[in-house]
This record gives structure tokens, sequence and C-alpha cells, in this order.
């Protein structure tokens, strides 16, 4: 391809306001653009990029026995509302009436389609097991579109689903799933993490997600470097470290205007792991509950909302109409409402909390003893936590969700009515797994993870074109031809790599050799053939690796042979 005739509108600088590097360099190397908030168009290169991402996704789809179909983005509400996630997922669905005033929303995800074209189509265990697969559209509406491709209202996703007869065939395709996963990731060139996952809303069986570590990530993992377990922030667990004995005097202090575990610990003088910090909810399914954390513990928004539902924190007013109690006063004793009480808090310790009375305290507070509880883990994990599998130490580290596989049982097929018959003639549910990857967020956490200063460094099996021929002096016959016929049989060699031609860039442009330079490092192509008259008086041209920005001088002669050699040593 002829740059002069793609179209690469390469930016100097970039609108204010962003910060993840992905979206900055995409829209400087001209890879995309945006349209509106959470809606992009990917340009030719940013367009090549994915179908590269798509090429592997389909490759290690069709290995696990996957067929590829499509599904339509427009979905009437009646199979949503059979299922329930009508009415259970709220702003996040685009819905809207078509001219007949049918309910109509477009499709976040496919499950309820897949599991109604299995409700049509299979009949029998003799059809099982199916994996059906497709890279389709969906739309989100997000409340705060960020990171450029990261979190978008419109994006594309390669979304497949198994259906078995029984738990035994379902956790065959969730490890076929879990293969293929890993194979893809490290073919786009990532690095990622298998994570353990909250499955949210699309079930509350096993889950997992593909996590790719960078900081720009919008997601925190838990990470042992021991045993190598691995779990999303918001499921992970870990052991606390237990505390020395107590022995605070079972009363009541006074404790002026001070509310918070930090104030009460600096006025006491004792140390915040010896507080109980009590918190008043307000559950969607179960009313008021009383949360109580460690005082240096935090509150695992996702772990309390899988116990009781969705929740919100109690306002001053509601918690003085509910427990009489201004906000900062509240403690664990005498209340008559549903109490839930982290694993941390230990029951043979003495712990000070709230009073129930503005401006004071209670100290010699023994769990067990003077209030009991639900005991159940609601913390946030801290990196000083020990691994709970191995003792190992924790780390947290930021990353992109690039995959994520469910289990999803009879969640979809029941409601849809996806029943076949067994051996023995009896009806069963099928049985469903989903499984998903954003091509885009690959492209993204890729370059997170492949970056300089001047630009993007693409992972060869994911990059636009694999060499970029840059000649320097375009007004000098030699420079050029030799250019031209270096383009011609690059482009005649087969990519053993890849399965396909070597696909080269030619930056025939009439441009000052620093332009081409920076545009080159910029758009991240792996391998740049440089071409140039100084070097030409010698018989040679340059072979630079946009990784390392190695540079090697090699004969003309010997230049397609070198070139190719060099692509296949770079990543």
């Amino acid at each position: 391809m002829r740059y002069s005739q793609l179209f690469i509108p390469t930016m100097r600088e970039v609108p204010s306001g962003i910060n993840a590097i992905s979206h900055i360099l995409m829209l400087r190397a001209g890879y995309v653009r945006q349209l509106a908030a959470g809606l992009f168009i990917f340009l030719p290169l940013g367009w090549r990029v994915l179908n590269k991402i798509n090429l592997i996704l389909k490759e290690e789809m069709e290995k696990i026995g996957a067929q590829e179909i499509s599904m339509p983005i427009l979905h009437p509400a009646e199979i949503w509302q059979a299922t329930g996630r009508w009415y259970t997922i709220k702003e996040e669905m685009f819905r809207l009436k078509d001219r007949t005033g049918r309910d109509m929303c477009l499709g976040m995800t496919h499950e309820e389609i897949m599991a109604w074209i299995a409700s049509k189509e299979i009949k029998s265990y003799r059809q099982l097991p199916q994996i059906w697969y497709q890279i389709q559209t969906k739309l989100r509406d997000e409340a705060r579109p960020r990171g450029g491709v990261l979190r978008t209202r419109e994006f594309i996703m390669k979304d497949s689903y198994s259906f078995d007869a029984d738990w035994e065939g379902l956790d065959r395709s969730y490890n076929l799933h879990a293969e293929a996963y890993h194979r893809i990731f490290t073919r786009c060139g990532l690095k990622y993490y298998q994570v353990e996952s909250d499955p949210g809303i699309m079930g509350d069986l096993e889950s997992h997600e593909f996590m790719a570590p960078t900081p720009a990530g919008e997601d925190d993992i838990v990470i042992c470097e021991s045993c190598g377990y691995a779990a999303n922030i918001e499921v992970a667990k870990s052991e606390i470290s237990t505390l020395l004995p107590s022995n605070l005097e079972y009363k009541e202090i006074y404790t002026p205007n001070k509310k918070s575990v930090k104030e009460v610990s600096e006025f006491l003088g004792l140390n915040e792991k010896y507080f109980i910090k009590t918190l008043l909810v307000i559950s969607e399914k179960n009313g008021p509950v009383l949360v109580m954390l460690r005082g240096d513990q935090e509150l695992n928004e996702k772990k309390l909302a899988r116990i009781i539902g969705e929740f919100s924190f109690a306002t001053p007013e509601q918690s003085l109409e509910i427990l009489g109690v201004e906000l900062g006063f509240v403690g664990p004793i005498g209340h008559k409402i549903k109490k839930i009480a982290d694993l941390s808090i230990q029951k043979d310790i003495t712990y000070v909390s709230g009073a129930n009375k503005k401006d004071y305290h209670l100290q010699g507070i023994i769990p067990g003893v003077h209030f009991d509880a639900q005991w159940m883990d609601i913390r946030k994990v801290k990196e000083e936590d020990k691994c709970y599998k191995c003792g190992g130490s924790l780390k947290i580290e930021k990353a992109i969700e690039v995959g994520n596989i469910f289990k999803l049982g009879t969640k979809y097929t029941e409601p849809l009515h996806a029943y076949f018959l067994d051996k023995d003639g009896k009806e069963k549910p099928i049985i469903m797994g989903s499984y998903g990857i954003g091509p885009a967020r690959v492209a993204a956490a890729a370059i997170e993870q492949n970056h300089d200063s001047d630009g993007i460094i693409w992972p060869k099996s994911i990059a636009p074109f694999d060499i970029e021929i840059i000649p320097l002096n375009m007004d000098d016959e030699k420079t050029v031809n030799i250019a031209e016929e270096l383009y011609e049989k690059l482009g005649e060699i087969y990519n053993s790599f890849a399965d396909r031609h070597i696909e080269v860039l030619i930056d025939d442009r009439d441009e000052r050799p620093g332009v081409k330079f920076k545009d080159a490092d910029l758009i991240g192509i792996p391998i740049q053939v440089i071409v140039g008259k100084k070097v030409l008086n010698e018989n040679k041209i340059e072979i630079k690796k946009r990784r390392t920005k190695e540079t090697k001088k090699v004969s003309v002669n010997k230049a397609v042979v070198e070139i190719i050699n060099a692509y296949y040593e770079t990543y």
C-alpha cells in the first residue's frame, strides 16, 4: 500500500482532557476519530488493526469447534422481559419503540437471542454440544464514556455461547474457551492475567476475566506472586493479620464532634484496627441494613451488593429516621435491623464503635457478646494482606479487561424454554456458557503496553502493516527505484508467521525525511526500511526495528533476506 493513497491524518497535538496513552496515540497516529462521547470512527489504519485481531479471534474460535453466525442488533423487548433483564438493567440499555408502538432495545449482549434460537432449533441431546459465535456491534448507554475506545457507547465484540447437555459439558466448553483465550491474547502480544471475577448481570455462577496490566487500567486486580492466585478486587479474598488481645473497659467515652474512625482514633490515641466502623445502608430488596467493618478496612461495595442487592448509603435524615442516631455515632448494639459484619472483626477482641448518641462512642464492645450479625467477607483487599491460599504477599495492579468467560447454567434457557430430550427421553434445560472479547480493547491494551515517547510499537501480529519502506529522497531516481524494487519483492513473500503475504507500506510522499521518520515512529509498524542517497552510495540500505530502535546497514543485494530475518526476529 502506498502512503500517498492512504488516509492517515496524523496529529501533532491532541485535544485537552485526554489522559489514556492509547487514546492519545490512536488520535495522533490517525487510527481513530471521535464522533461524540463514546462514539468512534475507525480510520483505515485502525480498521486494519481490528481486522487483524478479528482474524485471530476467528481462527482460534474455529479451532475449538465454534461456528460463526450473526445476530440482529435490534431486539424485541419480550425476549429480555422473559429473563427479567429488561427490568433489572437500568439506564445502560438503549430502548425504543417501533412504528407500531412495540417495545424494542439495542443489544448490549446476546444471551437472550442465543437462548431463543436454541429453544427453536435444539430438541435432542444428539444436537449437543454446540458453540456459536459472532463478531458484532453492541450498544450500551454508558454514563461516563472514557479512556478512548476502552469504554464506549458503541463497540464491537466477539461473543460466543456454548450449549451443553450437562454440567460436565459446560466445564469442558468453559475450559476450551479459557485455553483459546490464552492463545488469542498471547498471539496478540499482550501481557495478561486470568482472574476470578464477579458475574454481575450475567449470572451467579463461575466467571473469569482476562486482564491486561497497565497503569491506565480501569480495574484493580489482586495478584499473589507466590501461588498465582489472581482475582478482580471486586471478589478478591485475603487473609488478614489477627490483632493482639485488647482489654478495653466497657464504658461510654465523650468524643465531641469526632465522627470518623480516624478522628476518634487520634482523639483516643488508639489504633484504627480496634474500631468497628458501623455503616447504615438501604438495600432495594432488604431495606435498612447495618454493616460493620474493622476500622482500618474499606467496604467492598460489590461484595455487599451480591449479598443484599443494590443499595445506597443512608443520608443523615434516613439515619435519624431509622435509627434515631446521627451519622458518625452509630454503633452495632441495640438496633433491630439486619446486620452484616466483616470476617476481619474478631470475636475475642474488645473494640470501640459509636454509642448511638451524639458526641459519644462506646469502648469494650465484644462481637458475639454485645451484638451478633451475619459474618461475611465484605472488605476490600489491601496490598499488605496475605494470600488466603498460600499466605504469600499480595500486590494490586491496574488492568484493562480484554475478555471474560461466564458459566450461565440455565439462567437464560429455562425462562426462554430452551429444552432438549436426553437419552432417556426426559426434558431438560440446555446448559449455557457465555464468552466475550473486545477487539478494540485488545488494540488499546496493546498500545498501553507497547509505546514510547515517539509513538506506538505494535506487536507484529496485529500491526496494520508488517514493514514500512521509507525512501528519503523522492527526487533521486536511484533511491526511488531501489525502494520500489524492495516494495515489489517484499510484497510477493508469503508470511509464514501470519499465514498470508507480507504487508508492506511505502512512504512515497514528497516530504522531508524528518516528517517521514516522525510519522513512521508514531504509527508504529514493526520494521522500517530506510532507503537514502547517502547510504546507497555504499550500496546499502538501513533496517530499523521499531521496538528496540536498533538499526543495521545491509547490502542492497541481500536486503530482502535481511529484512525478512529482522521481521521474524521481532516480537
